[in-house]
């Protein structure tokens, strides 16, 4: 209500009843648009004070020691700022006309994501890589060329030691093989970065060595086909006995008149008599770079070698998983190694040593087909086909070749014993005979017996 100054008896009459109610000091609320820019955009970040007017906002960006003021608005303003980087923000509201303060806002982090993909590129662009070439997997930003970016590599989803660097070079091995993703940052903006990119696989190969026949044939030549898959040009190629060391592998001998390498990826090998391991390489380039020796590859002999052998108790080539075996590795060394090859697998292992005299017992625990043979120094012995079964028949035959004019019995067996009813035999899938004992005799062989036999007794055959 009021009166007149000067008139103590005059007044008016109250007014109606305004209400005040002082509120908590109030809190400034930051929110971002969208943080999925391409490279050169920005970030919306808007500031405001909960449902009141008369406010201009102060923004601030955090440094590595305080809180930079980036712009202050005026009163009317949205509130609404545009920032091209990431990093952690807050603001806060003034009052225009009494410089009243409101309390920061909670700390936003704002992380920006570029739309730009990194991608992954590799020179020299071959499909093929192999062991010993320099290669250069280079990130690059499309359409972030003028961006100063830190990098970071991946391979197989595990951090590399390569960080900051754009271009990821080594000297190719088995051991780069993988999958390589690159992702990058901002260098002066930890807060904007780049998704990562699609794999780039990487896969360090060695040439194949492949060898015709397998198995000697008196008199034959022994082809070597070195195989880079697929087929490239500009490659020579070189060719390799490969001789046991002790350590398990084997070193590389170059075959008479290939140290030059050869145009073609073939080679032939004439007069080979014995059991005898080779290796391929190829080089490209200029200058010339090489690849690593293929993996060894194997042509076997049955001939006993006259300082090397290998015997097989009991001497037949089939077996059931029940049996143990025995291994003799005999000749002029006084250390041997005997080596399985799994035929359905082709994996090469090295079993336990065995010395001069001395025999190796295997345990069949699993059905397999391998062949053995022992090696010591340059020396390799006779190889023995060995087949293991777990239940059904198997044909008891020798493992060694019969020589012309002796006599050899088949047998068909069970687990539980020999057969003694009917039995049928075969010869390169014809049938020959019908025993009623469960075996065959031949009582002279010649070289027309020479073929692939199997018997079958009650519905089942042998290997």
């Amino acid at each position: 209500m009021a009166r007149p100054r000067d008139d103590s008896y005059s007044t008016t009459t109250w007014s109606e009843a305004f209400t005040v109610s002082v509120l908590q000091k109030p809190r400034a609320t930051l929110t971002s648009g969208n943080t999925t820019i391409s490279v050169g955009g920005s970030v919306s970040l808007s500031c405001s004070v909960r449902d009141s007017d008369g406010w201009k906002y102060e923004f601030y960006k955090t440094t590595s020691t305080s809180w930079e003021k980036l712009v202050e608005t005026s009163v009317g303003d949205s509130g609404v700022i545009q920032v091209s980087k990431g990093g952690i923000y807050q603001c806060r509201g003034e009052r225009e006309t009494s410089g009243y303060l409101s309390d920061m806002s909670d700390v936003a982090i704002i992380r920006i994501t570029f739309t730009n993909k990194p991608v992954i590129t590799q020179q020299p662009s071959w499909s093929q890589i192999f062991q010993g070439e320099k290669i250069t997997l280079t990130c690059e930003v499309q359409g972030g060329e003028k961006t100063d970016w830190r990098y970071y590599w991946r391979r197989n989803s595990r951090s590399l030691p390569n960080e900051d660097e754009k271009l990821l070079q080594f000297t190719a091995s088995e051991s780069f093989n993988g999958d390589y993703k690159c992702m990058t940052t901002r260098r002066d903006d930890f807060y904007s970065l780049t998704t990562w990119s699609e794999a780039f696989t990487v896969s360090v190969l060695r040439p194949k060595l492949s060898v015709s026949p397998s198995w000697l044939i008196p008199g034959a030549s022994v082809t070597l086909i070195c195989h880079t898959e697929p087929p490239s040009a500009g490659w020579s190629f070189y060719w390799f006995k490969a001789v046991p060391n002790s350590q398990d592998s084997y070193t590389y001998e170059p075959l008479p008149g290939t140290s030059s390498g050869t145009a073609n990826n073939s080679f032939t090998v004439h007069g080979q008599t014995h059991t005898a391991g080779y290796a391929c390489s190829a080089g490209r380039g200029d200058p010339l770079i090489y690849t690593q020796h293929s993996r060894p590859t194997f042509v076997w002999s049955s001939g006993v070698h006259p300082s090397a052998s290998l015997t097989v108790n009991p001497d037949r080539v089939q077996h059931f998983t029940s049996e143990s075996l025995s291994l003799t590795c005999e000749g002029n060394s006084s250390q041997w190694r005997l080596i399985r090859f799994l035929t359905d697998d082709s994996l090469l292992s090295f079993l336990p040593p065995a010395t001069i005299n001395g025999s190796t017992y295997i345990k069949n625990e699993a059905p397999r087909k391998a062949v053995y043979w022992c090696e010591s120094g340059t020396e390799f012995s006779n190889a023995v086909n060995i087949s293991t079964h777990s239940d059904g028949v198997i044909l008891v035959s020798p493992v060694y070749p019969v020589p012309v004019g002796e006599s050899v019995t088949l047998l068909c067996v069970m687990k539980t014993g020999n057969i003694s009813s009917d039995v049928f035999f075969y010869k390169n899938n014809k049938l020959i005979e019908n025993e009623r004992l469960g075996e065959m005799k031949i009582s002279a062989v010649s070289e027309s017996d020479e073929g692939f036999y199997k018997c079958q007794y009650n519905g089942r055959e042998s290997a």
